[in-house]
């Protein structure tokens, strides 16, 4: 049944095995299956207002001390120009209310529209503290001009990817290579040299692979998913009708994995979604031949571009992706700037709990 909001958003429920075709992963039926599996609960609108019109998917978990939380991942796909981003997503988030408002602490959006920062000329502005964007609250000044309840945070980190390595795949591959660092190449290169091999894997091999991935985790200090995040990627794509693929890519060395990385593809996109590598012979430079592998891969799916996830917003040696950055722009490409993550809280005193902790890194 429609409902019709006083805020001028339409929204109507469907089901998520009916979202349209995408580019973004994260905005398919598939995705949606995997979380799912995982503990979430999902659901899907069309919409439908001044500035955009399209659908959405939702997912919704418990945080935890009692707080709920819904979070649309990379979505919605189609928004309003860049100076009406506040306004839409505060009409959006009042006509979701009517149907999952119920217990929420706050909605949260992390947003793949190009950054209202995002230079328009040939140099792109850096702030004092070396950012491409301001502090948080004058974002949020931006972001909450022309809302009605000046109710928009920006979260305190950024969910998925605000800058992300986009390589365009419409291009042959000498001219791929030919756009990398001479380093890269000579990587990649040494690679082969050195006999490291790279196999397309199957799920029989998920514990090689995520046994690359925890020293990764341990050696770069970030938290580690668990093992049944991974299986249900492969049970999702079993259990869904959309083209989403995943492809598990092995880089090996006299049997011995040395690298890893998982890639979905969506639409015309590829997406870097987990990479992995040994704490040894990291001579052998497998991670290079893994990811010359994935980009080969997506071209030969017929993918216009492959997303090599999260990077650094440009050369700043004290980012935390600054490493991201200086190995992932080796590979050419350019770098997209997004909207970032934004909540709108609807039980304040449970969102400033739930931010407090998460400012702590206690979530």
């Amino acid at each position: 049944m429609e409902v019709n909001c006083t805020n001028s958003t339409n929204l109507e429920p469907k089901d998520a095995w009916s979202l349209y075709p995408t580019d973004i992963l994260f905005q398919t039926s598939f995705w949606s299956e995997v979380k799912l599996q995982l503990g979430w609960k999902t659901h899907a609108f069309d919409f439908k207002s001044p500035g955009a019109e399209g659908d959405i998917l939702i997912l919704m978990r418990h945080l935890g001390k009692g707080i709920n939380a819904a979070y649309v991942q990379q979505g919605p796909e189609n928004g309003p120009h860049p100076e009406e981003y506040g306004p839409f997503l505060e009409d959006l988030s009042e006509a979701l209310m009517k149907h999952i408002g119920k217990d929420l602490a706050f909605i949260r959006y992390d947003l793949p529209w190009p950054s209202q920062y995002a230079s328009k000329g040939t140099e792109q502005q850096i702030y004092p503290d070396g950012s491409i964007r301001p502090e948080p609250r004058l974002q949020e000044v931006r972001m909450n001009f022309g809302t009605r309840s000046w109710n928009l945070r920006k979260a305190a980190v950024d969910m998925t990817v605000a800058d992300a390595l986009i390589i365009d795949l419409a291009q042959s591959e000498e001219k791929l290579l030919a756009g990398m660092k001479p380093k890269t190449r000579y990587n990649i290169r040494l690679a082969r040299r050195k006999g490291v091999e790279v196999v397309h894997s199957g799920i029989n091999e998920l514990p090689a692979f995520y046994d690359l991935y925890r020293q990764t985790s341990e050696r770069n200090k970030f938290n580690a998913c668990s093992y049944y995040y991974f299986s249900a990627l492969y049970s999702a794509v079993a259990s869904t009708p959309d083209s989403s693929e995943v492809h598990f890519l092995l880089a090996k060395h006299n049997k011995e994995a040395l690298a890893g990385a998982i890639i979905t593809i969506s639409g015309r996109t590829a997406t870097y979604l987990f990479g992995a590598s040994s704490n040894k012979n990291r001579n052998m430079m497998a991670p290079y031949a893994v990811q010359w592998a994935g980009i080969r891969l997506a071209r030969a799916k017929g993918c216009l571009t492959y997303d090599m996830g999260a990077v650094a917003p440009l050369s700043n040696l004290e980012h935390p992706f600054f490493g991201m950055y200086r190995f992932k722009t080796g590979f050419g490409g350019r770098i997209v700037h997004r909207g970032g993550t934004w909540d709108y809280p609807l039980i304040k005193e449970e969102y400033l709990v739930f931010r407090n902790a998460e400012m702590l890194g206690k979530v």
